[in-house]
């Protein structure tokens, strides 16, 4: 038999070789061919991003209408802490503070203490405001979450951004309420303490 001619068969190691070669050929063009489709992502990318890269944090329209639930005490707790939330903070009612507060309210923010007298004191200088009606709120509520005695309350807060001055961003800030015996007996946030100045 002759080895290389028309009709002979190839040798094992030629057939090795060839193989090779195409499996090295292919993964060159493989690899050719992610890089242009990596190349084209990174072009097109920012032209499809948002400049910061991120969905603004919105409030509802209709704030009030995320403190309800078809649980009736889910419902009953959500309400409790609307009032505290609108008529309390938003409107600086805090004469009308044990309504919605236990004595002992239990404080984790750290710039205030325990207990309803503190907390009254804390927030005694604050203007007092008309109670707004449901679609006028000045604190934008993104969701109201209740389960077993916890109301926790996601808002839309707007800082500066310390990338470009005179711009802000939005973020999201929390505030969490255990209730007992129908009022908030408990109440963490994201509470922080100031530098000194």
């Amino acid at each position: 038999m002759f080895r290389h001619g028309l009709n002979a068969a190839p040798s094992r190691s030629f057939s090795k070789r060839l193989t090779r070669g195409a499996a090295s050929l292919s993964m060159s063009a493989m690899t050719l061919h992610s890089a242009r489709l990596l190349l084209l992502a990174a072009l097109v990318a920012p032209l499809a991003a948002p400049a910061l890269a991120q969905a603004p944090v919105v409030g509802s329209r209709d704030p009030e209408s995320l403190f309800t639930s078809p649980d009736p005490k889910l419902h009953a707790n959500k309400q409790v802490v609307l009032h505290i939330m609108r008529d309390l903070l938003e409107a600086g009612h805090w004469d009308d503070a044990p309504k919605y507060l236990t004595k002992e309210y239990i404080q984790h923010n750290p710039n205030v203490a325990s207990g309803l007298e503190p907390v009254m004191k804390f927030f005694a200088g604050r203007p007092s405001r008309p109670i707004p009606d449901r679609n006028s709120w000045r604190t934008k509520i993104v969701a109201v979450t209740a389960e077993a005695d916890r109301v926790v309350v996601a808002i839309v807060r707007e800082l500066p951004d310390p990338r470009e001055a005179g711009k802000t961003y939005t973020t999201t800030w929390f505030d969490m309420w255990r209730m007992k015996d129908g009022k908030a007996d408990e109440h963490w946030d994201y509470g922080t303490i100031a530098p000194p100045r």
